[in-house]
């Protein structure tokens, strides 16, 4: 990997846990060498993010729709801060140029960028590596929520190790550079068949 896609909040959150990962996060893209992409703001989580890997003389791409320059503050400081005219055109960019995501707590819009982002890896458009660094347990419901809709029949147990999962962020990125993605095709096909509507019912 040589670029990690971030999505994460452009709030600090009540916790000051969220922003020292955050800043943690940035400290060990620098240090394991990797990129940083993220959503251009240089407000809340996002910000200090960037902000670190930018003093640290990493490499920062930030990507901001233009009606949202205003509203998330733009890092204009950026040296690579690409203004598009959508959220469909950013996260198309943000999916070119990144070469594995994490998803760090967040509201919305880090949700909706990192389960498109996961979609299209389950469609089998992509096989690169997509995390959540579950800071603080943020992310203990969303997964208990997905375990639920696999057992509802709804997620493929394979499509479930689509997603990497860990508390600590070394270790999700080495997981991350470990990562090969499971053969979606056999998993979409095998639910499929399972959750198949006899019609003589």
């Amino acid at each position: 990997m040589k670029r990690i896609c971030v999505f994460c909040g452009s709030s600090p959150g009540i916790d000051p846990i969220y922003m020292k990962t955050a800043l943690d996060i940035g400290k060990f893209l620098l240090e394991y060498g990797y990129g940083l992409v993220y959503g251009g703001g240089m407000v809340g989580l996002m910000g200090a993010l960037a902000k670190r890997v930018m003093d640290g003389k990493g490499e920062v791409i930030g990507v901001i729709p233009r009606d949202l320059v205003e509203r998330e503050v733009g890092f204009t400081e950026l040296h690579d801060l690409r203004v598009v005219e959508s959220m469909h055109e950013r996260k198309a960019l943000m999916y070119e140029l990144a070469d594995g995501f994490i998803a760090l707590p967040g509201g919305y819009g880090t949700f909706d960028e990192f389960f498109e982002i996961l979609t299209w890896a389950q469609l089998g458009l992509h096989k690169k590596p997509c995390a959540l660094l579950n800071t603080n347990n943020y992310f203990d419901q969303l997964i208990d929520f997905l375990r639920h809709a696999n057992k509802q029949g709804f997620i493929a147990n394979d499509c479930l190790d689509l997603l990497l999962i860990e508390n600590d962020p070394i270790l999700l990125l080495k997981r991350m550079e470990a990562y090969k993605a499971p053969d979606i095709d056999k998993a979409l096909h095998a639910l499929k068949l399972n959750n198949t509507i006899d019609p003589k019912r």
